[in-house]
Formats: structure tokens, sequence, C-alpha cells
């Protein structure tokens, strides 16, 4: 497995975000996960990268601790935030310093850039902030597709992409390695149908519902 929470809680002041959240991700996974907003989706999520010290309960990834292990962890996963993080740094700054911490190469972010239709080459000092929405997300679904990870993680991936961006990132996660796992939380199912093998349902912190498909 690459990937398992057990009876895991976690409170933000006062209320319960995850309440006895029990997970378990497999290689060749192809998860959506979904729910209401506040259901405790990205939470988990977030909890599994090592972003939140959860209340109680074990996550492990690859066997690691996502909080003692944080580097180890992070080493093979590429996560795509719901929201891009307001980082100032400049295009070409940004892929310096993705460089240097994930080993992945420059030109292979220009590639996978190239067939999101996002030309990097010649904005290399525009301030990332500065790009619009959808360009934000389309640089940011390149780095993740060009590092060599085990776990793929996609937070509402296409919510700032228009139709033709959405189907190029469409066409894109079907040439995965299928011994790669993925996990999409979404609202949008009938988008990624074709791309998923399991379903996961959680409402006020549990999960209700986990099932192939």
């Amino acid at each position: 497995m690459l990937a398992i929470a057990k009876d895991v809680t976690k409170s933000f002041m006062g209320t319960k975000v995850l309440d006895n959240v029990n997970l378990t991700i497999n290689q060749g996974d192809r998860i959506a996960m979904m729910g209401p907003n506040g259901a405790g989706k990205t939470t988990i999520v977030r909890a599994l990268l090592g972003f939140y010290h959860i209340d109680s309960g074990e996550i492990r990834v690859n066997g690691a601790d996502p909080i003692k292990d944080r580097v180890e962890v992070l080493k093979y996963i590429s996560f795509i935030p719901q929201l891009p993080p307001p980082v100032k740094l400049s295009i070409g700054e940004l892929l310096s310093f993705v460089e240097k911490s994930s080993a992945i190469s420059r030109e292979k972010i220009f590639l996978e850039s190239e067939r999101m239709d996002l030309d990097l080459k010649n904005q290399l000092n525009k301030p990332f902030f500065k790009l619009s929405g959808g360009m934000k997300q389309k640089l940011l679904i390149a780095i993740a597709l060009s590092k060599k990870s085990n776990l793929l993680i996609f937070d509402e991936p296409t919510a700032n992409l228009d139709p033709k961006g959405r189907e190029k990132f469409y066409e894109l996660l079907t040439e995965i390695d299928p011994s790669c796992s993925t996990l999409f939380i979404t609202h949008r199912l009938d988008e990624i149908e074709g791309l998923v093998n399991r379903q996961i349902y959680m409402d006020l912190g549990k999960v209700v519902e986990d099932e192939k498909i």
C-alpha cells in the first residue's frame, strides 16, 4: 500500500473536521473523492501530506510518518492544490527552485507546459502571482506531471481551467503510468469517470462510501 490512515481525528477550534477516518490507498488506485464542502476531503489529504498534525490516529505514507519524515514522504508525491499558492517568485526562479528541490528537468516542465498550451519560455521573468488563474493551474499541473511520482493528488485541478484546458488535462492523465496512483478531490465525477476505478464519498468528517467502480 502507498498510504494508510487509521482512526484519524482532527479538530479546528473545537469543531471536529475528521471523525475516525480510515483510508487506504494502494498502488494503481485511481480514486475520485467526493462530498460537500466541509466534509473533510482536503483536510485528510493535507494530513497525508504532513501539512496538518492530527489529534489522534495514525497516518503512514510508504511506511513513513508524514510529519517526522516529511521530506521523504513528499519525494514521490505530486500535489495540485485547489487554489494556487501566493508565490512571489518569478517563473524562472520558481522553475529553478523546483529543479533543485524535486530533481525535475526544466525542459520536461517546458514540454508538459506546451502540451497544456502554456508558453513558459517567453515569460520567465514574469512573477508567478501575476499569471491568470488558468495559467497558474496549468504551470502547477505541468510541474506535477513532470515529477516521477507514485501518487498524484489533485484538489479540484480544473477549477480555473477553460473547457479546452480541461480537455488537454484529462488527455494527459490517460498517459500516466498505470502503476501510479491518483486521487482526485472533485465535484465533477462525470469528467473523470473513465480515469478512476474507485469512488470515495465523505460527509461530516467521515468516509461514508468507498467502493470500486
